[in-house]
C-alpha cells in the first residue's frame, strides 16, 4: 500500500493522467484527513476550486490543495512527536494512567478526524494548518468556554455523532466536534442545556 509521500509524488507527477493524479490526492486522505475523509476532501475542493466530481481538475490546483494538506501534516507530527516525548517523559516519572487529552489523541487515528466534522459539507474556511495549531495551542492550554477554532461559544451536545465518541460537543459556527478536554466543565453543562433547549423547540 502506498503511503502519504508516495501518493504525493504522484499527484505532482506531470507524467500521469490528470485522473490518476486525482486520485492519488483522495488517496492521501486516507492516510491524513483532519476534517474526516469526505468533509478534508470538501474542503479542499472548495477552498482550491475544484469541482468535487471533475476527474480531470486544473492541475496547479491539485497541486494546490495537496500543498496545503501537507503543511497541516508537518503540524501534526510535529504535534505527534512532542506528544510522545511528553508521554516517555511522563511515564519515566511514574505516570501511567492516561489524560482526557489522551483520549483525544486515541479518538484522532492519525490525525484522521483530528478536527472532526460530523457533516462532511460543514466545515472551517481557515487553512487546515491554521486550524490545527488553533487546536493544538488550546489543548496545551487551560479549557474555555469557546470553539479553539472559529471562537463561538454556540456549541451544542449531539448524541448521534457518526463516529466515536458518539456523543460530544458541536460547534454550531464551524462545524467541529470539539475535543472535551478544550472546554471547562461549565461550557459542556451549557451544550448540554443548549440541546435540550432545542429538542423542547423541536417537539
Amino acid at each position: 500500500m502506498a503511503g502519504f509521500r508516495s501518493l504525493a509524488r504522484q499527484v505532482r507527477d506531470t507524467g500521469c493522467d490528470l485522473a490518476l493524479r486525482r486520485y492519488s490526492l483522495r488517496k492521501c486522505l486516507e492516510r491524513f484527513a483532519p476534517y474526516g475523509h469526505r468533509a478534508t476532501w470538501d474542503h479542499l475542493c472548495s477552498r482550491h476550486r475544484i469541482h468535487p466530481e471533475d476527474r480531470s481538475p486544473d492541475p496547479a490546483r491539485l497541486v494546490a490543495a495537496l500543498d496545503e494538506l501537507e503543511r497541516a501534516r508537518a503540524v501534526w507530527l510535529a504535534y505527534e512527536e512532542s506528544f510522545a516525548d511528553r508521554r516517555r517523559r511522563e511515564k519515566y516519572d511514574g505516570v501511567r494512567r492516561p489524560s482526557a487529552m489522551d483520549d483525544w489523541h486515541r479518538w484522532a487515528r492519525g490525525a484522521n478526524g483530528v478536527v472532526r466534522c460530523d457533516s462532511p459539507g460543514c466545515h472551517p474556511s481557515a487553512p487546515l494548518d491554521e486550524v490545527l495549531r488553533r487546536l493544538i495551542s488550546a489543548l496545551e492550554g487551560e479549557p474555555g468556554v469557546e470553539c479553539p477554532v472559529c471562537a463561538t461559544t454556540l456549541i451544542v451536545w449531539r448524541q448521534d455523532l457518526t463516529d466515536e465518541p458518539w456523543t460530544g460537543p458541536v460547534c454550531t459556527g464551524c462545524g467541529i466536534v470539539v475535543p472535551r478536554p478544550a472546554l471547562t466543565q461549565g461550557a459542556l453543562a451549557a451544550a448540554r442545556r443548549a440541546a435540550r433547549g432545542a429538542l423542547a423547540s423541536a417537539a
